[in-house]
């Protein structure tokens, strides 16, 4: 591979590095704002059954206070029912006393079934209320981990378009603005190995003769049929390599 090629391969992976942790810092605030919105969400809940609790709470009392008043409103009645001059007077007071005592077992009736629905309100309550605070634990857990990893990013992101910078310098104008072209019209990936006679992207078969140029040349070539950049590595033998590295020692 020669210098060009080496110098293009790297750029290619140094953009698709720096793509993947572009788009990692994106996707971290929406994951927040995910987490954060389920978060909400069991939060309003929680807050419609403490609503719903209260109600029945108020209610209850309510009831209650209304039968203590028909209670003395009895108490009162049966004191005025002892002075009647008359019978229709003494059955105006019980049939008015029958009245209130009726008011306060229709009220005392209602008073059980609020108790009765209160209890799994309340439970339910007590319930998301733990697991709330243990959702809201997780969630700033998982914001300060993410605040990590975006700071980390960053980092990286930054060391990484440096280095971009200094190997575009390097690049002539022509094989950069090339490749820029390349990775434009395929969303990335502008360069390819030639692997097996194919072009390792497109996987359609080199013409015997190109993929010979390939091989020889140390110019550029583009896949005739893509149009990307291709580079071919000579597979390295293991007995070669072996012996290569005894002659050095």
């Amino acid at each position: 591979m020669t210098g060009e090629m080496e110098q293009v391969t790297r750029l290619q992976a140094l953009d698709l590095r720096i793509g993947d942790l572009e788009r990692e810092i994106a996707t971290l605030p929406k994951h927040i704002a995910e987490i954060e919105k389920a978060l909400d969400s069991h939060l309003r809940r929680l807050e419609a059954d403490r609503a719903a609790l209260a109600a029945n709470q108020k209610e209850r009392k309510r009831l209650e206070d209304e039968a203590k008043v028909e209670a003395q409103k009895i108490s009162k009645l049966r004191d005025q029912m002892l002075g009647a001059k008359t019978n229709e007077q003494y059955r105006a007071f019980q049939h008015e006393i029958a009245f209130c005592e009726a008011g306060i077992r229709k009220a005392e009736d209602r008073i059980l079934d609020l108790m009765a629905e209160a209890e799994p309100l309340d439970g339910n309550v007590k319930k998301a209320e733990a697991a709330l605070k243990e959702e809201k634990q997780q969630v700033e857990a998982e914001k300060a981990r993410a605040r990590e990893r975006t700071a980390a990013d960053q980092k990286q992101l930054e060391v990484l378009k440096a280095e971009r910078k200094g190997l575009v310098t390097g690049l002539k104008a022509p094989i950069y603005s090339a490749y820029e072209r390349i990775r434009k019209k395929w969303h990335g990936t502008a360069v390819a190995e030639a692997t097996d006679g194919r072009c390792s992207a497109c996987q359609i078969v080199l013409r015997p003769q190109f993929f010979q140029d390939l091989r020889n040349t140390d110019q550029l070539m583009l896949c005739e049929s893509c149009g990307r950049i291709l580079y071919y590595n000579p597979p390295v033998s293991f007995e070669a390599d072996l012996a290569a590295t005894q002659q050095q020692t």
